[in-house]
């Protein structure tokens, strides 16, 4: 089974890439699947895609569900 988490757009790069940070944890990702998107946004990745923007509403709102839930997604992320 896979978990896609909401992360945030901390920088965008070059060729379709962005830093997203998650719980502390920074990753690169590809931005190939998904228009229009900017530092701040929120994103669904899945083996290193972004797969859709979420509204930042949505994104928080899952990711204090998680936490209060015990899922430490810094840890989730680091595994990725």
């Amino acid at each position: 089974m896979c978990l896609a988490i909401p992360t945030r757009v901390v920088e965008l790069l070059p060729d379709s890439q962005a830093v997203v940070d998650l719980g502390g944890v920074r990753k690169t990702i590809s931005l190939a699947l998904v228009d229009g998107v900017a530092v701040g946004d929120y994103v669904i990745v899945h083996v290193g895609y972004a797969l859709t923007r979420l509204d930042p509403v949505e994104a928080e709102q899952t990711l204090a569900l998680m936490a209060e839930a015990g899922i430490d997604v810094g840890a989730q992320s680091a595994r990725a």
